[in-house]
């Protein structure tokens, strides 16, 4: 199952990413990476199949728990127009595929995920879960911590 201890990150839904960054990151004292803005963020989701929505995405660059803040669009899973403020925990996973199937068996239901399961393929390299009790936990594929760890790097040395 998941290791609490390989919690990496908060995600925060925010209705304005630029003012979140400049509002947070002095109060908190964070540097933040190079923001990325995905025109095509691919999502999959139980109750309107596969996706690409337009998604901005940061994290703060000091660790080892990240802020990470998301400007979603309005009615897509990350929309944080309506109900701004911490929206999950994400947890490094070395099989996100067993990790949300154990999940989903213990009662947990799937909120989204990189890939449509149904294709075959299982979920893909994140998903989003969530206990009857509300709490989302987002999986990451830690085979991606490398590709974290240099925009992490990037920001904090230039």
């Amino acid at each position: 199952m998941v290791n609490y201890q390989d919690l990496f990150h908060v995600g925060i839904r925010v209705p304005d990413i630029d003012a979140a960054m400049s509002e947070l990151g002095e109060s908190l004292s964070v540097t933040w990476a190079e923001l990325r803005d995905s025109p095509a963020q691919s999502i999959w989701t139980p109750e309107r199949g596969h996706q690409e929505v337009h998604l901005k995405y940061v994290y703060s660059a000091e660790g080892p728990q990240h802020i990470e803040l998301l400007e979603g669009p309005p009615d897509s899973f990350w929309d944080g127009r309506d109900c701004t403020g911490t929206h999950h925990l994400g947890v490094w996973s070395d099989d996100v595929n067993g990790d949300t199937e154990q999940l989903v068996a213990a009662g947990w239901t799937v909120v989204g995920a990189h890939d449509d399961p149904a294709a075959g393929n299982g979920y893909g390299v994140f998903t989003y879960v969530r206990p009857p009790s509300g709490l989302i936990v987002e999986l990451v594929d830690r085979s991606v911590l490398p590709f974290f760890e240099q925009w992490w790097s990037a920001a904090l040395h230039g």
